[in-house]
């Protein structure tokens, strides 16, 4: 039966297990022998996650819990470049090693990583050149999923087990933080290191531009790298007008400069004003102007993720991806999703007809109704 599913989100979520793949010579582990992790206090750590933006948010957590449980450890965070200024946000990251993503530069950076002989890497990317990163690194323990795709597994001296898919990104990567011996805590704490110098840029800016972070506003995000998780321009615009007319305002868009045709494209279907930032925001202020924001509405995206991870209440628009996979992590969200038969397809191209119905099933009725209180009841992040 065609519907719209909206509610918050479980924290955590498990079935189970799946171990190595075949043929693999070390088999999955849950926990290391405790001699090994006694011997993390003082540990060189490597961390390699170099991508996607959310995923990144998603891996705060368990430098969090490396940290608390091993506090004298340094760890080293291995990142793309254009999302390094996001990592030098991270609370416990003693070095951010920005890469490119090419073949000779992994190599040369292999190279690079060896010279400083680390004690334990760890790959949460879990795809070939990672693995093969974590490798070259010479760190004489290898932390990984023993699911991980592209031969990835092979390259590790442990493997963690794997729970059903069903469970959130930020589990999965805690349960190789629980492997190594770390005490995972009730609720998983993302840190961020909001800076005062970041503040006072963004409340600059926001002035600038004719509104005060302090008081309540709505956070507009329009974009997504998957055409397929873009919530109509046009119910994005009807939003707008709703909020207007009640007035719980001023709504504020964020997102990259390619992003700015969205935004153009919505004012001209709406006479209502709102400002946009799309392009403004450097990524290393994006957390710091978050964390001021009443609510966010957003498709699945990696500012989707900030947000959350902020405590921001976030309503988000799910249509080709699982809300319980990769959805705003933790309570106080909602994300809404129209449910069709083909749901969750995770695919770039929708072959459904009508084409995107599970997010045009999603009314912007919906989205006005849920902010109403959060608005009500605003309490800034910070």
């Amino acid at each position: 039966m065609q519907g719209l599913t909206t509610g918050v989100l479980p924290s955590s979520l498990g079935s189970d297990e799946r171990g190595s793949p075949e043929g693999c010579p070390v088999p999955a582990v849950n926990s290391l022998p405790s001699r090994s992790a006694s011997t993390l206090n003082c540990a060189r750590i490597l961390l390699i996650k170099p991508s996607s933006l959310g995923d990144i948010v998603h891996a705060f957590p368990v430098v969090s819990a490396i940290k608390a449980q091993w506090p004298r450890s340094h760890i080293t965070w291995v990142v793309k470049r254009q999302w390094a200024d996001l990592v030098e946000r991270a609370e416990g990251i003693d070095r951010v090693w920005p890469v490119e993503m090419t073949v000779k530069s992994w190599i040369k950076e292999g190279q690079a990583l060896r010279a400083e002989r680390f004690d334990l890497a760890i790959d949460l990317q879990g795809l070939f050149r990672s693995g093969i990163l974590a490798r070259f690194s010479g760190a004489p323990m290898r932390i990984g999923f023993a699911n991980g795709r592209e031969g990835s597994p092979w390259f590790y001296t442990q493997r963690v087990a794997v729970p059903s898919p069903d469970i959130h990104a930020v589990d999965r990567y805690l349960s190789v933080a629980a492997a190594l011996g770390a005490a995972l805590p009730d609720k998983p704490r993302f840190g961020f290191r909001l800076s005062e110098e970041d503040m006072a840029a963004v409340r600059e800016l926001c002035r600038s531009r004719g509104f005060a972070v302090d008081r309540p506003w709505v956070a507009m995000n329009m974009g997504a790298r998957w055409p397929t998780k873009r919530w109509p321009q046009e119910s994005f615009a009807a939003v707008v007008d709703q909020l207007h007319e009640t007035q719980l305002d001023p709504i504020v868009m964020i997102g990259g400069a390619d992003e700015r045709a969205y935004t153009k494209k919505v004012r001209a279907l709406t006479d209502r004003p709102f400002i946009d930032l799309s392009g403004e925001i450097p990524l290393g202020y994006l957390p710091a102007l978050l964390s001021k924001a009443t609510v966010m509405i957003t498709n699945d995206s990696g500012p989707m993720h900030i947000a959350a991870a902020l405590g921001v209440p976030v309503i988000a628009m799910f249509g080709p991806t699982s809300a319980i996979r990769t959805g705003p992590y933790g309570t106080g969200h909602h994300a809404l999703a129209g449910q069709v038969s083909c749901s969750p397809c995770f695919s770039r191209v929708c072959r459904h007809d009508p084409e995107l119905e599970c997010l045009h099933l999603i009314k912007p009725a919906h989205v006005v109704d849920l902010i109403r209180p959060l608005l009500a009841a605003h309490v800034p992040c910070r």
